[in-house]
């Protein structure tokens, strides 16, 4: 078994009581003091800073020295616009395999000479591997050395920043750009995964510890473990690679549709051309067998993955499956995604969970369980 990598900020996690376990091949914080309830309620109602370090940062520069010509190259990888995105600003996407499923999702910025790709740590070796094998005749594919990522997520996320970072406050959401205070350049976003607003950082490691500690210094800051980071991102009804999205699974089926522009579909001046075209611009029109929707099961247990879904309490096959469940803090309910059959997919549509052999009513809800908040 492969040793498991450790962030730059391990020693600190140990030192704030953090229950490590394995994620993706690090060993990460699941929970600190607080516990997995109380950081989940705490970032909705205040700030929490997460260590995302794990994850991949890789930067595409174009050999040319046209920044037109790498956005054209990354453009061919996936169905989103890149080439219209503006300097200073970030957006998600999604590589996509001839089949029409998803390679993986994530964040690029558009900076004055590169982009600045964030990728999921289960995939950065996949996603590295495809990068250079598309594009390394026209772009240079580096992984980031050195450098930790942190998200600060909350409602006070922008009054704890700017104490540090006063520029945060004019930022919007998906702007992106460098940051300088003494002794470190930090790469920062107004973006994140919990639906609230908030900021990503990217810090070089050796100052990764103390900026971390001035923020968590700070009377609104807790430190906020993978547990509460997954409530979060299930309530705001996000999806998670591995769970709602993978390689078979189309961007259609998962509800991302709203991430594929015009000028990428039938029509547009820059129609297809992206892996799997056939399959996504078919779905767009007509329709997929399969959509993922949010489910509200009665009662207070949680529908865990993997939960098998039918349209009625006995007999007949199953119409899906629960891709992500857990109790919602913030909604004070159990909440799940998963996938159903096209025709089951309607809000207020009658549900059942098989748990432990009992078939256990639920409802087809609409996404997100908890509201964005992010600064627009």
């Amino acid at each position: 078994m492969a040793e498991l990598r450790r962030t730059a900020l391990y020693d600190l996690h140990l030192e704030l009581c953090a229950r490590m376990v394995p994620f993706a091949g690090w060993e990460m914080p699941v929970q600190f003091r607080l516990g997995v309830m109380k950081e989940h309620l705490h970032t909705r109602a205040a700030a929490g800073l997460f260590d995302v370090s794990h994850m991949g940062q890789v930067i595409l520069r174009p050999r040319s020295g046209y920044m037109a010509e790498a956005a054209a190259a990354l453009e061919a990888l996936m169905p989103v616009d890149v080439l219209g995105l503006a300097e200073g600003r970030q957006r998600y996407g999604f590589f996509t395999n001839d089949d029409g499923g998803i390679i993986d999702d994530l964040m690029f910025a558009r900076r004055a000479d590169h982009f600045l790709l964030v990728v999921n740590a289960a995939r950065r070796e996949v996603d590295l591997a495809l990068l250079k094998g598309a594009l390394e005749d026209r772009c240079t594919v580096e992984e980031v050395p050195n450098r930790a990522l942190l998200a600060l997520q909350g409602p006070a996320a922008e009054a704890a920043l700017t104490r540090i970072v006063p520029q945060v406050s004019a930022m919007r959401f998906m702007d992106a750009g460098v940051f300088h205070i003494p002794g470190a350049d930090l790469w920062i976003s107004r973006s994140g995964y919990t639906g609230e607003d908030g900021f990503e950082i990217s810090v070089p490691e050796a100052e990764a510890v103390s900026f971390a500690r001035r923020l968590l210094e700070m009377e609104e800051v807790e430190p906020i473990g993978l547990g509460a980071r997954d409530s979060l991102r299930l309530e705001a009804g996000l999806c998670l690679y591995g769970n709602e999205i993978d390689e078979a699974t189309s961007p259609v089926e998962a509800g991302l549709v709203w991430a594929i522009p015009k000028v990428r579909r039938r029509g547009g001046a820059r129609e297809g051309g992206f892996p799997g075209a056939a399959r996504i611009l078919r779905e767009l029109e007509e329709g997929p067998a399969r959509r993922l929707v949010g489910l509200l099961p009665e009662g207070r247990a949680p529908m865990r993955a993997h939960t098998p879904l039918f349209a009625s309490e006995e007999g007949g096959d199953a119409i899906g499956e629960v891709t992500s469940g857990a109790f919602g803090p913030s909604v004070e309910r159990p909440v799940a995604m998963g996938y159903v059959t096209t025709g089951n997919d309607r809000e207020g549509t009658a549900i059942f969970g098989e748990v432990r052999g009992r078939r256990l009513p639920a409802r087809v809800a609409r996404l997100p369980f908890f509201p964005h908040r992010y600064k627009r």
